[in-house]
């Protein structure tokens, strides 16, 4: 019977893989770190290959490169044997809810996130740390080497503190940040969906070498835009020339091909101002006939009657080099002059003809400028935060306007999946409750957020702060929607990234003492639960680790139903053919074993024999 392999997926070897079907003759063997043989690139053939002449030698090209960014790309396709943990107790609806609480190191996150939700997510936004010299950064021990590194990402049980303080006395200042976000960035695009969007917030001092990462990542053509966010008003002392009052939003999309923003129908107040005017419940403005073109063009440039009976051509600033021409051609003027609308100027008395531009019904462009007041600032995240937790409990959260602002564009879908993995305060997942009730969506957010200290006794970490808003921003929600929308999912599931479930294995066969076997028997840890071993079972075959779970009793022994019949598995010891026939009529999609779980080796040779006669569409693995 196969096993499942209890890992992440091996990013590198896959990329390989794909090299081999389009350019077989790239790819070659050579000795691996354990003398092993394995697959490599050639990339000498590689680079020939992309090529239109012959290559000879490294050549100059427009990219950007730092100390540490080809271990970034290493360790954004090195495997890592971990797991995601089920927290009952922590969780809010956990049977029922769609959305996830992941808690640990957000690259760890990414990776095991990999299979289930690979092309999935149709909006991440993060807010990562703007590396300003006084914020934190992911510590990821690039100093050591390739073994090392495969080492410890696979079998190391403690990992020691993963943030770091970046001052910008540190000689790779930007290097150290870079190499920290590049390899997320690489795993989130992953997740992406065709018509998907990344966001990122950040601030000045990255900006110009966030965008160069980014276009690498996704490709410059993919850049889609970059909000202005006025983030404050008035003064401030953060720079010695100018008050900073903004910040931006990097968004770029997996494809530029398709459709992917949203258009904003909701008024906002320059909205209003703009179309003033109202007709059969329609609201328009009147939009000037005459523009100043840049190129002008003499035969736009042409006498229109007015109703006394006088003609009117373009008003010229300077007669001497015309500059102004009308926006519809004379043909145009002629079939639709039903449509003009003629007044004279209050102060001239002069003829300006108009036409009606009226709101599109359904919205409006989404504008690069988040200067409105229902775009927020500042101090509006501090007094969401406020409202529900107290004064001074998290710095500078984002505001839920902005963030729904963002949602409403980028995640109009009311099926989407939205992402944050520097969820700090929970920010995205309390926009995406308050999304769904405004639309009655759907939405599901996935948040990971570090626990990070925070020298408090009440929210101990950070994770802890963005747990008990969501409890408390879910309630507030439901409270507002018993009628309006009481499916709601406010819920969310709490998930805790820890090592892998199977016994760590120091030695060699060879190493082994005899008396040291009958501790080898088991292959689980002995602290892990069912649970835990069932949620690492959906990981690694890509089910949807959201979906809905169920336990029965067959034959005696707990069987967990996962996503109705998508998978079955059964943990427990003392499994028999009678249990083993029971779940293969049932023709589940995916059945899973332990293999101490067989009452004894005939029942485990039998396995897969009754599921050949009674299923034999279903995969059957072992652990």
């Amino acid at each position: 019977m196969e096993k499942l392999k209890m890992h992440t997926p091996d990013l590198m070897a896959d990329k390989i893989r794909q090299i081999a079907e389009l350019l077989p003759n790239c790819v070659t063997e050579a000795d691996g770190p354990d003398g092993t043989i394995r697959q490599a690139i050639d990339f000498d053939q590689l680079r020939q290959e992309l090529s239109h002449q012959i290559v000879e030698g490294p050549t100059e090209r427009y990219r950007l490169d730092w100390p540490g960014k080809r271990e970034a790309i290493l360790t954004a396709n090195a495997p890592i044997a971990k797991t995601l943990r089920p927290c009952r107790e922590e969780s809010v609806d956990f049977d029922t809810t769609k959305n996830l609480f992941v808690e640990g190191d957000n690259l760890d996150a990414l990776k095991l996130l990999q299979e289930t939700y690979l092309g999935k997510v149709k909006l991440i936004y993060i807010d990562p740390p703007y590396n300003t010299g006084n914020d934190f950064i992911y510590e990821d021990d690039f100093a050591e080497n390739t073994d090392a590194y495969l080492l410890r990402s696979n079998q190391t049980d403690e990992s020691g503190s993963r943030l770091v303080a970046n001052t910008d006395a540190n000689g790779r200042f930007h290097s150290a940040w870079l190499t920290m976000l590049y390899s997320r960035l690489k795993l989130a695009r992953n997740l992406l969906r065709d018509d998907g969007v990344l966001m990122v917030s950040i601030d000045d001092h990255e900006v110009s070498r966030l965008r160069i990462a980014l276009d690498e990542v996704f490709g410059p053509a993919n850049w889609l835009c970059t909000f202005v966010w006025k983030r404050k008003a008035g003064g401030g002392d953060d720079s010695d020339h100018a008050a900073m009052e903004h910040e931006y939003i990097l968004c770029y999309g997996r494809r530029n091909d398709v459709e992917i923003f949203g258009s904003i129908i909701h008024e906002s107040p320059s909205m209003t101002a703009k179309y003033n005017r109202v007709e059969n419940g329609r609201r328009f403005y009147l939009e000037r006939l005459d523009k100043t073109s840049l190129t002008y063009s003499e035969a736009m440039d042409f006498p229109i009657e007015c109703p006394d009976g006088t003609t009117i051509k373009p008003p010229q600033p300077d007669p001497n080099h015309p500059s102004t021409i009308w926006r519809w051609s004379e043909s145009t003027v002629r079939e639709r002059r039903g449509e003009l609308i003629f007044e004279r100027d209050k102060k001239t008395s002069e003829w300006r003809i108009y036409t009606k531009t009226w709101m599109s019904i359904d919205g409006v462009t989404p504008r690069s400028l988040l200067v409105e007041k229902e775009h927020g600032r500042n101090r509006d995240g501090t007094q969401d935060i406020k409202d529900l937790l107290g004064p001074k409990i998290f710095s500078n959260p984002k505001p839920l306007k902005l963030i729904r602002h963002l949602i409403q564009i980028a995640a109009a879908d009311p099926e989407s999946i939205v992402l944050d993995f520097y969820s700090g305060s929970g920010t995205v997942g309390h926009a995406v409750m308050e999304r769904n009730r405004e639309d009655s969506g759907n939405r599901r957010f996935i948040l990971v957020q570090l626990p990070e200290p925070t020298d408090r006794s009440d929210y101990p970490t950070i994770a802890e702060i963005g747990k008990e808003r969501l409890r408390r921003a879910g309630a507030k929600v439901k409270g507002e929607t018993q009628t309006t929308a009481p499916g709601i999912d406010v819920g969310f599931r709490v998930l805790k990234i820890d090592t892998s479930n199977m016994r760590d294995v120091y030695y060699a066969p060879d190493q082994i003492r005899q008396s040291d076997l009958h501790g080898h028997i088991d292959n689980i840890k002995p602290d892990r639960t069912s649970e835990d071993l069932l949620f690492q079972v959906l990981l690694d075959w890509g089910v949807d680790i959201a979906c809905p779970i169920s336990t029965e009793t067959v034959d005696g022994k707990t069987v967990f139903f996962a996503d109705g019949n998508a998978l079955a598995a059964c943990f427990e010891a003392g499994v028999t053919d009678g249990l083993v026939k029971q779940v293969a009529q049932r023709k589940p999609l995916r059945a899973v074993f332990r293999d101490a779980s067989y009452g004894n080796d005939a029942v485990k040779i039998n396995v897969e024999q009754i599921f050949k006669f009674y299923s034999p569409e279903t995969e059957v693995r072992g652990i």
